[in-house]
């Protein structure tokens, strides 16, 4: 096909397009959707242009969410979080036939060995057990921190990533596996700290930093520095106290960082210590202990910092207790 019969369909599309959405009638392009009618009409002039469009939609409706998966003929939509994508199908637990009824112990021992070689063809090869492996432990991690699937869903990508870059070998699945999870948090903004994830994880804090920096490195993730405010919400729903406190906390830290006095300093310590900061401005007697313990940092810590934030912001610091 020539240039020049390419740019004449081309045209001829544009100009029917072009067309289509001026009324015949008074040639406005004032054309709209009736969902409730099911026409395209002229708003201007009435004329109704086309009526029963066909609806690719289900046939069924569904007013909740379980009635919804019940009704649904279709499977769930591919997920990152499994090595094979959630492709492969799953053979039924509950040992019933297609119209519910049980069935016998021999047929129950016949599907007990085709769930085991199910299992088993699922993966054809090392580096697929392994690949398996690693997302079982981010998923592992993931659920043990709380955090919602689509941080889940960036670490599965991100592990992957650094698999077709063959930046596993000569380091361990758990540790890249930790990194990835740590590093779609804070890709993700979900707050975690690196001793929160070292709690839940099956290697060492150091590993995790230094293979995290290096899959940061070669993957071109480029991170922000942590925000201690971030973590504010967090500490003082558990720790119970008000929203007085919680926005008095958020106020220092950002009238503090904005002097540079986050520079070189653990994120949930200056949380914690704004935290503590706010509740001896706002007369609301919160433990330094407490505080040390839900941010995991010591209570010398909070110390010093929530002196270094008063002193800042020209308050006069409280004596601890």
């Amino acid at each position: 096909m020539s240039r020049s019969t390419i740019h004449r369909i081309r045209d001829e599309t544009q100009e029917t397009e072009t067309e289509a959405d001026l009324c015949p009638d008074c040639e406005t392009a004032t054309i709209i959707q009736d969902p409730d009618r099911g026409e395209r009409v002229c708003q201007d002039c009435g004329l109704v242009l086309s009526e029963d469009p066909i609806d690719y939609g289900p046939e069924w409706r569904a007013f909740n969410a379980q009635e919804h998966d019940q009704l649904s003929r279709v499977g769930a939509p591919l997920t990152q979080s499994m090595h094979d994508r959630g492709l492969t199908t799953t053979i039924d637990w509950r040992n019933r036939d297609a119209k519910g009824r049980s069935m016998s112990a021999d047929k129950h021992g016949q599907l007990h060995r085709l769930r085991v070689w199910q299992e088993r063809i699922r993966t054809k090869n090392a580096g697929e057990r392994n690949l398996k492996y690693a997302l079982s432990e981010i998923d592992r991690m993931a659920s043990a921190l709380g955090v919602p699937k689509p941080v889940k869903e960036t670490a599965s990508v991100i592990y992957r990533q650094a698999l077709e870059r063959d930046l596993i070998r000569g380091r361990s699945i758990e540790g890249v596996a930790t990194s990835a999870l740590y590093t779609a948090c804070r890709k993700e903004d979900i707050p975690r700290s690196l001793e929160e994830v070292t709690a839940v994880a099956r290697v060492d804090q150091r590993e995790i930093g230094r293979t995290y920096r290096y899959i940061a490195d070669e993957l071109d993730i480029n991170l922000e520095p942590t925000n201690p405010s971030q973590f504010v919400p967090r500490f003082c729903s558990e720790l119970d106290v008000g929203t007085t406190v919680e926005s008095k906390a958020i106020e220092i830290i950002e009238e503090t960082t904005a002097q540079g006095l986050h520079s070189g300093k653990s994120p949930t310590g200056f949380a914690a210590a704004a935290i503590y900061a706010a509740g001896l401005l706002c007369d609301e007697t919160i433990p330094q202990r407490a505080v040390a313990e839900t941010a995991q940092t010591t209570v010398v810590t909070v110390r010093n910092r929530y002196r270094e934030q008063l002193e800042a912001i020209d308050q006069e610091p409280e004596v601890a207790t």
